[in-house]
């Protein structure tokens, strides 16, 4: 690393210097809560529609739901996976579970019983905390066949009165004979069980991957590699004292983990929850709450600014948006800032790295490449090292394209039980991301695409962020996703997926002519499909192995 052209961190002319300090972050986020509940123990913590949470409250109701689980047999290290939307039942999991030295298992609400199972079993989970109506409705068969020995349940009516249909279209179910209620055990007044505190070092999170690229993988997130991230974005975002966050990405996704809750806890502030996303829910809650940061697909922020009802007022307490976990175009940002004022500033990050490892500095704006057009995603932080590698592992010079690899404190040390996977994506401890991408002189990153996904039309190699750049720049557009499709002639040809915004029209020719006049013979879309809506995962990526796999025209 001495000779790497890279170790120079020519990045570091953009930070602050208060992005540049040195940090000495809290051992994990139990102590910081515990910190936070003596510092301003009446400060509302959790925002959920018409309840508030204090920092004391949620100190002593999490004590109790560790107490109980020690109670239970739940013993240091073991395994809780936590399946719920974003609600104070979750956070109430979550701190418990640390509080009882678990391991957390964060799993996507929207996994059907064969992904819950494989997570389950491969975590080899004790304890599973969720719904009353995902238990009833799949998980107690699901769980039938794992190690799960404990199952707490809850409804996420609690700690809310207001019952917005849109977003909580259910009921509460009477008790289940076979689990344990969470939010009664919150109230229960259990203490938290000592010798249990847990260490930088202890794994805090397995966080599995989408499994874009086969079986879904662990990744072991320490407490330090999240407690590093949380406190550089505490330090990094230049909010004012007590900030309110909005919990747009979902907190079992490590984006919503990290630099929403784990953020948001690390500078004492307040976090709004509203369950799940809805437009209108969303822009409401901006109105009521007056938020100054959140972080979200670009997906999302389309969807807020597609909102019949949307203004420029819903943004005005804005001191920063950024956005990550999906492609963020150039034309959206300047649509946005033009519609709405706030300056959408872009990240990237993985799973494996605790969320971001670049991100656009609160005072900067992110280049455009002249010649791709590609939007940079930021700068690497002070201690954090992103190289660009060939595929034999050399160094590429700037401005050239490569794999994107990544050194620093927020790097896990590997994937649950998988030391030849480990070994694979992070030899000597440095993460192989499978991203392609380029670093300039200045070090701003750009990413060009997932490795995976470059599609290769008669031996030219297309990438389709590039396509999708230029469909968001064409107005009836709303949504874009470009995938390689089999083709009899070219070996694959560039296929593309769109949904319109409201009121919008136009036609499939149409879009493949306005992408012909501005991109290479080889590279516009021979085919284009309308959909009223592109599949996404729930932290907002839209899905391109689905459309893959959809039915397609051989051209």
């Amino acid at each position: 690393m001495s000779e790497s052209r890279y170790a120079a961190k020519p990045w570091l002319g953009l930070l602050s210097e208060a992005q540049r300090g040195p940090i000495e972050p809290d051992d994990s986020l139990v102590h910081a809560l515990r910190r936070a509940a003596a510092e301003a123990p009446e400060r509302p913590f959790l925002a959920y529609f018409d309840g508030r949470l204090g920092y004391r409250e949620v100190d002593e109701l999490s004590d109790s739901v560790a107490g109980h689980l020690a109670a239970r047999g739940l013993e240091r290290g073991d395994r809780v996976a936590i399946l719920l939307q974003n609600s104070p039942l979750f956070v109430l999991a979550l701190l418990g579970a640390w509080k009882a030295g678990a391991v957390v298992v964060p799993v996507n609400p929207m996994y059907k019983s064969g992904e819950v199972g494989h997570v389950l079993r491969d975590g080899e989970v004790a304890a599973l905390i969720c719904s009353d109506r995902a238990w009833e409705t799949y998980l107690r068969e699901t769980a039938a066949g794992s190690p799960v020995r404990i199952v707490l349940t809850g409804c996420e009516l609690d700690f809310q009165t207001r019952g917005d249909a849109r977003v909580l279209t259910f009921e509460r179910l009477p008790q289940a004979d076979d689990t344990d209620d969470l939010v009664a055990v919150a109230r229960a007044g259990h203490k938290a069980p000592e010798g249990r505190d847990v260490a930088p070092s202890d794994i805090a999170l397995i966080s599995y991957t989408s499994g874009t690229s086969g079986t879904p993988k662990g990744a072991t997130n320490t407490h330090g590699n999240i407690m590093y991230n949380a406190e550089r974005q505490r330090t990094g975002l230049a909010l004012p004292e007590a900030p309110v966050y909005y919990a747009l990405a979902p907190l079992f996704h490590i984006t919503g983990m990290v630099c929403q809750l784990g953020a948001c806890l690390n500078s004492v502030g307040t976090l709004v929850l509203t369950y799940r996303f809805e437009a209108g829910v969303v822009l409401e809650a901006f109105a009521e709450h007056r938020p100054h940061y959140t972080v979200g697909p670009s997906t999302a922020f389309m969807a807020l600014a597609a909102h019949p009802d949307v203004t420029r007022e819903h943004f005005s307490s804005f001191v920063n948006i950024s956005s990550g976990g999906a492609p963020l175009p150039p034309a959206l940002v300047e649509k946005f800032r033009a519609g709405f004022g706030p300056y959408i500033r872009n990240g990237y990050g993985l799973t494996e790295c605790s969320a971001p490892c670049a991100s656009v500095p609160p005072e900067r704006e992110a280049p455009v490449d002249p010649v791709s057009g590609t939007l940079a995603v930021g700068v690497p932080g002070p201690d954090t090292v992103v190289r660009i590698v060939d595929e034999a592992g050399v160094e590429v010079p700037f401005g050239e394209q490569g794999e994107i690899v990544v050194r620093g404190p927020q790097v896990v040390p590997g994937y649950w039980r998988r030391p030849d996977a480990t070994a694979e994506t992070f030899p000597d401890g440095e993460l192989r991301t499978g991203d392609i991408g380029f670093m300039d002189p200045e070090g701003w990153l750009y990413v060009v695409d997932r490795k995976k996904d470059m599609i290769n039309a008669s031996g030219f190699k297309v990438w389709p962020r590039e396509v999708e750049d230029v469909l968001y720049t064409h107005p009836a557009v709303r949504e874009a996703a470009v995938v390689g499709v089999p083709d009899g002639y070219r070996g694959e040809t560039v296929k593309a997926y769109i949904s319109l915004r409201p009121g919008a029209e136009t036609d499939p020719d149409a879009l493949a002519a306005y992408c012909k006049e501005r991109l290479a013979a080889y590279k516009y879309p021979r085919q284009v499909e309308i959909l009223p809506e592109l599949p996404k995962t729930a932290s907002g990526k839209i899905l391109r192995r689905e459309l893959r796999s959809r039915p397609h025209d051989n051209d």
